[in-house]
């Protein structure tokens, strides 16, 4: 088990003073210590709503591009990438989830439709993964709003991704794209389990837990480590020999993964999908292959940028989940904390509220989408829980 992180800023005599042109600005002086006279001195306040909000802002001045749409880079770059728009679609509902702001339904309604426009007029794309990452975007956008477009939405991609599962090739899952029936991988099952359920949830239709279920079943037999509840990227046909990918292990699989587990916990009360998921989460916290002195390692910009993100979402509500041990609950809560501290003092540029792929490090002269994203999805999540009571 990972040692509880003990882990406080304290101001300097001097205090630090604002740097940055956001108008939500995070980084305010705070009342300077008490002075030399033996009294302690006051400890730092990470201020997650505030910071969220800066980060919202930047979002919107240094990324935004056509039809609501947002681009690949703050450096000018004026390329459209489906996937990192859906994810901003998620960071704008957490948005809205946590200040009642209509702006964020307004962005994210438009962005929706833009999605649509930039794809060439049709949310169809080959890459499964890419769907589902906005399915499951549309269905929390949904849930957030009731406005049906979302909805409509993520059927439609939903019953395009289904017909990608084949039983003839390693036993059932979902390919990697439309057209590559030899390759299954981990982030086109795991975020089809989690969407299936999303929709389970909203209709009660059997139809959909059955999917989920079944998808489930298949990853965990094909494309899990029994004994640490890792994920293995893919499954493939190479040369004629059926080879499973256990070199790759990123942190997204691991989230949607507990994502998964998750729900079909709630859904069904069987607690083995409960305990498949703080098995895995446990891991992650532990292993050398997804963290790095405690923190979730760089895994780089580009698509590898957006992974923490989307497993901080994932491994946030399972901190939440009101049946797992409060032993394993506070382990949990500690990484998460240490992991923004972290980001916060180290990884986040100021004036300009930029991420950095490496948590621990200032950022370079370019930030990639992808890579805010994750950033903004760490500070999105201590905002929660904070909120929640969860930290302080």
């Amino acid at each position: 088990m990972i040692n509880r992180f003990k882990y406080f800023t304290v101001l300097t005599l001097m205090g630090f003073f604002a740097l940055t042109s956001c108008s939500n600005d995070d980084w305010e002086p705070l009342n300077p210590p008490q002075g030399n006279n033996g009294e302690e001195p006051v400890a730092f306040e990470y201020t997650w709503a505030a910071t969220a909000d800066s980060l919202q802002e930047s979002l919107q001045n240094n990324y935004l591009g056509f039809n609501g749409t947002y681009v690949q880079d703050n450096a000018g770059s004026s390329r459209f990438n489906y996937w990192p728009n859906a994810h901003v679609l998620h960071v704008l509902v957490d948005a809205y989830h946590r200040t009642g702001e209509d702006i964020y339904k307004q962005r994210a309604l438009s962005l929706l439709r833009g999605i649509e426009i930039e794809n060439g007029g049709d949310y169809n794309n080959v890459f499964n993964d890419d769907m589902l990452w906005l399915g499951n975007a549309s269905m929390r956008a949904y849930n957030a709003t009731n406005e049906e477009e979302y909805k409509e939405v993520a059927e439609y991609l939903w019953e395009i991704i289904k017909m990608s599962w084949s039983d003839d090739v390693f036993g059932g899952g979902i390919t990697w794209k439309q057209d590559t029936p030899f390759q299954k991988n981990a982030v086109s099952n795991g975020p089809a389990a989690v969407l299936a359920m999303r929709l389970y949830e909203v209709d009660n239709d059997q139809d959909d837990l059955e999917w989920a279920k079944k998808i489930y079943e298949w990853q965990k037999n094909n494309l899990v480590d029994p004994q640490t509840g890792l994920v293995w990227d893919n499954i493939s046909l190479q040369d004629g020999e059926v080879v499973t990918n256990t070199d790759w292990v990123f942190t997204y699989n691991v989230g949607t993964w507990i994502g998964a587990g998750l729900k079909l916990y709630n859904a069904t009360g069987e607690t083995q999908y409960l305990n498949d998921a703080v098995k895995t989460a446990k891991s992650t916290m532990n292993s050398p292959r997804l963290t790095t002195n405690g923190v979730l390692r760089d895994e780089g910009q580009g698509d590898g940028g957006l992974f923490k993100g989307i497993l901080v979402r994932y491994f946030t509500q399972l901190i939440m989940e009101p049946d797992i041990s409060e032993s394993d609950r506070q382990d949990f809560i500690d990484f998460l904390e240490y992991n923004a501290k972290t980001f916060y003092d180290n990884g986040l540029s100021r004036p300009g509220m930029f991420a950095s792929p490496n948590w621990a490090q200032a950022p370079g002269n370019t930030t990639d989408l992808t890579t805010q994203l994750s950033g903004m999805m760490l500070i999105e999540a201590a905002a929660l829980l904070k909120e929640e009571g969860y930290i302080e």
